[in-house]
């Protein structure tokens, strides 16, 4: 293999399940999250609702984590299992810095797929900037999960 090649095969990005990276999620304002736009930098994917007390208790959290990190590349998406009639007033009393997607029941079928085999409330996931899967956590994140998650590039 040349130099070229095996720099080129060491900047490739895989996809955590297939298809991942071609995925769009509408967002609770219309507008369309390309997954795309995410490749190539870390990124925590949050599945969450309204209707789910521990999802709605780490938010807080994950917004903190998200303005203290973004700025050092590491993103955050919050995918939720919900109605948009649920998340629009939701978003509008807990507003979030991060993307919100609209993720619905396929949302549930690529949790699924990234290992959430319960299908349960909140599940975490880091996707590293070379599309490994890093992390998962099902449950609650916690400050020392993040702290430990961001070393992950």
């Amino acid at each position: 293999m040349s130099l070229r090649h095996a720099k080129d095969a060491a900047l490739a990005v895989v996809d955590p399940v297939p298809g991942f990276w071609e995925q769009q999620w509408q967002t609770p304002h219309d507008t369309t999250l390309a997954m795309a736009g995410l490749k190539g930098r870390p990124v925590l994917i949050n599945f969450w609702a309204t209707w789910c007390p521990p999802c709605v208790d780490e938010l807080p959290l994950l917004d903190s984590f998200y303005k203290e990190q973004g700025s050092r590349g590491v993103q955050v998406l919050g995918l939720a299992i919900d109605r948009k009639e649920a998340v629009v007033p939701f978003l509008k009393k807990l507003p979030l810095s991060f993307p919100v997607a609209m993720a619905g029941l396929s949302g549930a079928d690529l949790g699924r797929a990234l290992g959430n085999i319960t299908g349960g409330l909140p599940f975490s996931v880091l996707v590293a900037s070379d599309g490994s899967i890093a992390q998962r956590k099902m449950g609650r994140v916690t400050e020392s999960d993040l702290a430990a998650w961001v070393a992950v590039k």
